[in-house]
Formats: C-alpha cells, structure tokens, sequence
C-alpha cells in the first residue's frame, strides 16, 4: 500500500481523490498529522502554488506527500480568477460570495468559456513530480445543484447540460480536471511500483 499525504485540510477534496485513487492507496489529509494551520501560497501560477504546498509538508513532517492547486479559468475574464479562484471575493474563502462575483462579473457577456485546471505537486522519495488535469466548459447563468463544492454549481462541463454540483460524485470524478490529474499521477506511481 503506498501512503500518501494530500497538502490539504479541505475534508471534501481528501474524499475526492481518496474516491479517485481507490485501493491500493491510503490517502490522509493535514488533519491526519495533526496540522490545522495555513500553508503559505504566495505564487501566480498553479505549478508553484502546488510545488510550495508539497515542500512545505515534506519539509515540515517528512513524508511522500502531493499537492494540488486548481483555477477556475474564465475566457471573458482574462483568465480569472485562476490561481486567486478561492479567494476571488475577498479572503474569506466565501464559495457562495466567489460564484456572485464571478456571476457579476460575466453578466452581459455572451462568452461563458472557461476551464478547470488543476497541477499536482508529488514529492516521492525526495524527488519532485508535476501533473496537470484540465476539463474544458461554460459558466452556467446561475447556480445549480447541491453537491459537489467551490464554482460546481456554476460550472457545465464540456458535453454535458447539467453542472458538476447537479451530478453524482461518480460521474463528476470520471470527467473532472482533477481526476485527469490524479489519472496521471496514479499512472505514474502504478509504473514505480511495478518497477520496484
């Protein structure tokens, strides 16, 4: 079994991947280590933000330990709100005050393109590992659905006409720009340890 720490101390997100990854992996969150502070993100891209979570948490308990970062990246917008995605509205980390702005901020605009991008950050055995997922889409005119978290209620993936927050925690992995990341990274870890 291969252990691993998600630089997380968001419960939903540790579920998501623990789902994700299955069997054969035991996935803890900060939490599990008894951590309850902030880890500095102090970068403008995903990459770094990720990278910097990971060191952080190898350096501070020595563990095998990933990352991730994920932006909401909205083509009328520029981009944005990108790496600031969860503190979009302000430093509350407000999701609901996040998806008012965002909706705001698109009223009028007939481009609702955007995309999910997530970079995972993996350090294994003191060596560092990058993976990028991304899930291509529209904002939504206004929320929809109860599940899911962050921008899912305003979000419609590519091919579908419901958003993330209307789907099945099943479905939404199978589709989602975090799950393409962690395809990677579970390829990448099923090949060490083939290897091994």
């Amino acid at each position: 079994m291969i252990r691993l720490i998600l630089a997380s101390r968001n419960p939903h997100k540790v579920e998501e991947i623990r789902a994700i990854l299955g069997p054969g992996f035991h996935v803890g969150g900060l939490e599990d280590l008894g951590f309850r502070g902030d880890i500095p993100e102090p970068f403008h891209t995903l990459e770094e933000n990720a990278l910097a979570k990971a060191r952080f948490v190898h350096e501070k308990f020595g563990v095998n330990c990933f990352a991730d970062d994920t932006g909401l990246e909205v083509a009328a917008l520029g981009g944005r709100p990108g790496v600031q995605s969860a503190r979009f509205a302000g430093p509350a980390r407000d999701d609901q005050a996040n998806m008012r702005k965002l909706l705001e901020e698109l009223s009028g605009s007939p481009d609702r393109m955007a995309q999910f991008r997530t970079a995972i950050a993996l350090i294994l055995n003191r060596k560092e590992y990058i993976f990028e997922g991304i899930v291509k889409g529209s904002i939504a005119r206004g929320p929809a659905g109860q599940k899911g978290f962050g921008y899912d209620p305003v979000f419609i993936p590519e091919g579908h006409d419901t958003t993330f927050a209307e789907m099945e925690a099943a479905e939404k992995n199978r589709i989602s720009h975090r799950q393409a990341a962690i395809r990677k990274l579970v390829n990448f870890l099923q090949d060490i340890s083939a290897s091994g």
